[in-house]
């Protein structure tokens, strides 16, 4: 038996709370805690749980609008789509655990995430991702992606919802540490949405699915600390999921909320079965008493400080009416998972926890939420780069060579190895599957209409200039969105910094807030859900400022959804403004190997007058295939409607004020390629709404006739730009 290590301040270290935090604790109980006390402590006001850093910049964001029923502080995001239907969706990240065993740490990421959703009453209809990896040319590198994305492929495939979009980049600031951001979207009634407040004194607390382990102890207070030497040490704190088990459990729980059973639902995430007691209890204002004999364990001898912190998967909690208990119990042996009343719903407003006969953890709630931590630290504003001129980049390549190797770089090669992991179309009702759309499209089930779905951020832009990046952010998620003909509704984020105990860090944090703020509110498109993981550095050295973006729309009729390949004998015409904005291009790196200048400006309202032109054109049913133009530029999105469409282009000459790769290449922002039958028509409505319209070309042939007089086959681009996973990879 191992001996207990004193419980002092030296122990509350180790477990990740300072000096000062812990002479709270000492306060609110009177008394020096019990070990598991002190491990309730530790993560309930870990960064991962209690969001102490970024609590006060994030209430700068907009998270209300007719359509939102529930913003954040619940499971996920709810809004309302039509037909008496609801969308919830959410994005959570895993980046620490997928660093450390990339397969499973991805594929709890999917079961968390999954979860998340379910538990508020909605069946899972697709996933998506944002994936950033570190290096290609390190061995480390490949081990971290060939895992995570067989894992995120293994548990999302077995657990039979589609994977149906996400991005993927690359750039040495994540060498030591990926970032695997994964989000769910699920359909529910809007009068049948479950919350997470325990009621009710006396009524069973009960918990499902799995048995308890000693996996993923201390997961969330390793998720609230860079990385040093030592990662791959913390094996020992990633859970381990089993994607059939969750599929039992989702359909288990979805039987169970068709009756008037349930009285409060929660998963049990990070931090386990001490985080959804606390949760439950607390935003309840009740208290609640749990007897660990009772959890359903999977190893022998384990103490109250294990199950209150394992994060083993697939579990939940519920608060039941006590006559349907045996109901709930019929349900969950019918699909064959472990059922156990561990406690009841008291009036104490206090957790009590025993074990044994003894008492292991008696600690009032208020307090525990009321007195955690909030910091207001300190920021520092990055100086932001000057604006580059682009005609003093000399362009040594041509546009053909350029062309070529932007399509066959890794930031924007094919992702195909990586689609063909994953299963895009099982249930069904995937209408648009990777790549075929700048959004994922999906039906609603006995539905005209469909869901658009996207994830997107350039991180490039956030570490050039944070706030600028974070506007680009959710206007590049609107603007996928719109390019389908789909309405955009709601947004949810995960911010994923460096250690927010740095003043520049938080400055990127502050600010990326503000620019998503003033881009959800120009855009009318609210924040309902979202993750915050900091402490992203590994030997001190940050990622990449990522506040990645999920954005959500509706599309009336899902037949109608526009995607991006070209037919021959189309005119393409560029909507939005052109200026050949060069700084922190892709040309700019992958050509003239260098990261610098300012980003591009996002035109907020020039954005919203574009995008809302866009969409009333395609709702005409005037546009063939649409395009937005972001990464790479202008002829990198017309290369990837010619790629998918399988036909050529020939293009117009550029403008004479503007150099020709900076035209061709430049990443302006609110901009996108339109292929219509007859461009005349187009461009007189766009120049009546004030909105810059121009034609730049015309479908056909085999190949991209280039303004500068080179030419390109489209089978030469093909190649090029499925070149580098196959061949990377080994495969």
């Amino acid at each position: 038996m191992s001996v207990q290590p004193p419980v002092d301040a030296t122990l509350a270290r180790s477990f990740g709370l300072s000096a000062e935090e812990y002479a709270k604790v000492l306060d609110i109980l009177g008394r020096p805690p019990s070990l598991t006390e002190l491990g309730v402590f530790s993560v309930m006001w870990s960064e991962h749980c209690s969001y102490k850093s970024s609590r006060v910049f994030l209430k700068q964001l907009p998270t209300k609008a007719p359509w939102v029923i529930h913003g954040p502080g619940e499971n996920a995001g709810v809004v309302e789509i039509g037909h008496g239907l609801a969308a919830v969706f959410k994005v959570e990240s895993h980046n620490h655990p997928s660093f450390i065993e990339p397969y499973q740490g991805a594929a709890t990421g999917v079961g968390g995430i999954l979860r998340d959703v379910f538990t508020m009453g909605a069946r899972p209809i697709a996933n998506l991702n944002a994936l950033r990896f570190g290096n290609p040319a390190l061995p480390v590198t490949k081990r971290v992606v060939d895992g995570v994305v067989r894992g995120i492929g293994g548990y999302g495939n077995c657990v039979g919802v589609p994977t149906v979009g996400g991005e993927v980049n690359f750039h040495p600031a994540y060498n030591g540490n990926p970032l695997v951001n994964a989000m769910t979207v699920g359909i529910a009634a809007v009068d049948r949405i479950f919350l997470s407040a325990a009621a009710g004194v006396g009524n069973p607390v009960v918990y499902v699915g799995s048995k308890t382990g000693r996996d993923g102890i201390h997961g969330a207070t390793m998720a609230s600390a860079e990385f040093g030497k030592d990662a791959e040490e913390k094996r020992p704190t990633v859970q381990v999921g089993d994607p059939f088990t969750e599929k039992l459990l989702i359909e288990a729980c979805l039987e169970l909320m068709a009756t008037d059973a349930i009285v409060a639902i929660q998963d049990m995430g990070a931090a386990g079965l001490t985080s959804s007691s606390v949760e439950m209890a607390g935003k309840g204002g009740v208290g609640i008493d749990l007897d660990l004999d009772s959890v359903p364990q999977r190893e022998t001898g384990m103490s109250a400080y294990e199950m209150m912190l394992s994060e083993s998967q697939e579990r939940m909690l519920m608060v039941l009416r006590p006559d349907r208990e045996d109901v709930a119990r019929a349900i969950f042996e019918k699909w064959e998972l472990d059922f156990a009343v561990i406690g009841r719903i008291t009036d104490t407003g206090r957790i009590v926890v025993r074990h044994l006969g003894q008492v292991q953890a008696d600690i009032p709630l208020a307090p525990l939420a009321d007195q955690a931590p909030l910091y207001h630290r300190p920021t520092v504003d990055a100086p932001k780069p000057a604006v580059l001129n682009a005609a003093r980049v000399e362009d040594r390549v041509g546009l053909a060579s350029a062309l070529e190797t932007l399509l066959g770089c890794p930031d924007l090669c094919s992702r195909a190895w990586i689609w063909d992991q994953y299963d895009a179309t099982v249930g069904g009702q995937t209408v648009k599957r990777p790549g075929a759309a700048d959004a994922a499209i999906v039906k609603i089930e006995g539905q005209a209409m469909a869901l658009a779905l996207t994830i997107d951020c350039t991180p490039r832009y956030c570490a050039a200039d944070a706030e600028a990046g974070g506007r680009q952010a959710v206007a590049e998620a609107w603007r996928n969105l719109t390019a389908t003909g789909a309405r955009p509704l709601a947004v949810t984020d995960n911010m994923n910094f460096g250690n927010p105990e740095k003043p520049e860090v938080m400055g990127q944090f502050a600010a990326a807030i503000r620019g998503m703020a003033s881009a959800c509110e120009a855009l009318n498109f609210p924040v309902v859900s979202g993750n915050v993981s900091l402490y992203n550095e590994t030997e001190g050295r940050a990622i990449l400022p990522t506040p990645v973006i999920g954005g959500l729309g509706v599309i009336d009729d899902a037949a109608q959804a526009v995607g991006i390949a070209l037919r021959p004998w189309l005119d393409l015409v560029v909507i939005g403004a052109s200026r050949g904005w060069l700084g922190q291009s892709l040309w700019l790196r992958e050509i003239g190997g260098r990261e610098d200048g300012a980003p591009p400006p996002v035109d907020l309202p020039a954005e919203r007058a574009a995008g809302d032109f866009v969409r009333a054109q395609i709702a005409a049913g005037a546009v063939r295939a649409c395009h937005d133009v972001s990464d790479g530029g202008l002829l990198v999105a017309v290369a990837e409607m010619a790629m998918a469409g399988g036909t050529g282009v020939r293009l117009s000459t550029g403008p004479r004020d503007i150099p020709g790769h900076a035209y061709w290449f430049g990443e302006d922002q609110g901009r996108y390629v339109l292929a219509v039958a007859e461009s005349a028509a187009l461009i007189r409505a766009a120049e009546a709404a004030g909105i810059p319209a121009v034609r730049i070309g015309t479908s056909g042939g085999a190949g991209l006739t280039l303004p500068d007089g080179g030419t390109i086959s489209v089978a030469t681009l093909r190649a090029a730009h499925e070149r580098f996973f196959p061949e990377w990879m080994g495969s």
